[in-house]
């Protein structure tokens, strides 16, 4: 599944505080299932919580350790809706559309919800995430933002102008900010470790430093790895940007995509107070967006840029302290204890890719920057489209997804070129 393996999950703050798991073995021999999942992440394995939950028998093959990928090294922000919001979806794919979907953008954080409170999942759950803007225009982004979710049926959002914000933020590089009340944060990788237990007490299997090197279709699938194979009635690619060739008709239309994370030194309780008084999740309205929040341990978990193509800076710290000291001067100088990046999948239209290849092999990828929750609505509605429900998961499979302009050779330069023009127009504030 993955163009590298390792046994370890990468040296981060999320690894370093993660609850025990054990080792699963990885995979020798044949054995058969009803469905095998490939891929430990969060589409994978909020998919076969699901479908165990509906008495299937489910194996999962994951090339390295559970929430290797994005699913243990991102924000650990839940946002809600999709990359791409309500209006873009109406205004490029019609009424019709937007309706469809309209309907689920909120679902994934209830579901996360729902699942930490069933199987009783330690991840630092918290509530209430922001949004917060930069200048004039984008402030006047959030008015419109909030009258489009309360459009579409979500009310618990609260606008802050000036001084206001400032409630919730202790930075003077906002004007104003838009809080949603049903947002929240978390240890992700606790989240993704916690329903990777819940899915084996009901009796799934994983099987971890396990990649997939090759894919069989046919009425029975064979995946065959490096010392075994899987026959399965059918399959769930959930790899994301960690896949590897097993989807060969989407190649051109994702790209990987990397991000930086760093993490403080543990605050004194009096400054982290300071910086955010009700320990809100936050994220800025630049095109390049940062995103931050506290852990439960107190320290500052800042993340913020992308690299197109996932490569990785050479220095973390070097890319993201000078941010991070930007918004909170008076952490000029903190001690900095875990840097790290991860890759996420990004589409040309930032709207996810769910798809059926044979009749009974299926995919769902390209979250673009919003996978906490919307991984989790895919995994219900995989499992709602193999118990016969195909309405919802239809309704994502019919968007377009075109190539990336320039093919793989161009398509990195080109997409930064692209990022470059509203990098400058968020400083302009036009």
């Amino acid at each position: 599944m993955s163009a590298t393996s390792s046994p370890r999950h990468v040296a981060s703050y999320y690894a370093a505080s993660a609850n025990p798991s054990p080792s699963r073995p990885a995979l020798e021999g044949e054995i058969r299932c009803d469905v095998c999942v490939v891929g430990a992440g969060f589409t994978g394995i909020s998919s076969a919580l699901h479908l165990a939950e509906k008495g299937l028998k489910v194996v999962v093959l994951e090339a390295a350790r559970v929430g290797f990928g994005a699913s243990g090294r991102n924000g650990g922000q839940i946002v809600n809706s999709y990359s791409r919001d309500m209006d873009v979806i109406e205004a490029k794919y019609g009424a019709e559309t937007a309706r469809a979907l309209g309907d689920m953008p909120f679902e994934g954080n209830r579901i996360i919800r729902e699942r930490v409170a069933q199987y009783d999942i330690q991840c630092d759950l918290k509530d209430g995430n922001l949004f917060a803007a930069c200048n004039a225009k984008q402030f006047k982004g959030l008015i419109e933002h909030k009258a489009l979710w309360e459009r579409f049926g979500h009310d618990r959002l609260e606008l802050l102008e000036g001084r206001d914000c400032r409630r919730e933020v202790g930075t003077q590089r906002y004007v104003g900010a838009l809080v949603d009340h049903a947002g929240g944060h978390l240890h992700p990788l606790n989240l993704v470790l916690g329903q990777a237990a819940a899915f084996e007490s009901l009796g799934g299997v994983i099987h971890e430093q396990t990649p997939v090197t090759e894919l069989v279709h046919g009425e029975l699938v064979r995946l065959h790895t490096p010392r075994g194979v899987v026959s399965a009635e059918r399959v769930v690619l959930a790899g994301n940007a960690y896949m590897h060739k097993l989807i060969p008709q989407l190649e051109g239309k994702a790209m990987p995509c990397g991000t930086q994370i760093v993490t403080t030194e543990p605050l004194d309780e009096t400054v982290a107070r300071e910086l955010l008084p009700n320990d809100m999740a936050v994220e800025d309205c630049n095109y390049l967006l940062d995103y931050f929040r506290l852990s439960a341990d107190r320290r500052l978990i800042y993340g913020g840029g992308v690299n197109y193509g996932g490569q990785d800076p050479a220095s973390i710290e070097g890319v993201i302290r000078p941010k991070l000291e930007a918004t909170f001067p008076r952490l000029k100088g903190v001690r900095i204890d875990y840097a790290w990046s991860g890759n996420f999948l990004l589409t040309l239209n930032r709207l996810p890719q769910f798809g059926v290849l044979n009749g009974n092999v299926y995919y769902a990828q390209g979250y673009s920057g919003h996978g906490v929750t919307c991984s989790h609505l895919a995994g219900r509605l995989i499992a709602e489209v193999m118990n016969g429900r195909n309405e919802r998961f239809d309704a994502f499979a019919g968007l377009p997804h075109l190539p990336f302009p320039g093919g793989r050779m161009l398509r990195v330069p080109l997409s930064a070129l692209g990022a470059w023009y509203y990098r400058v127009r968020d400083i302009l504030g036009v």
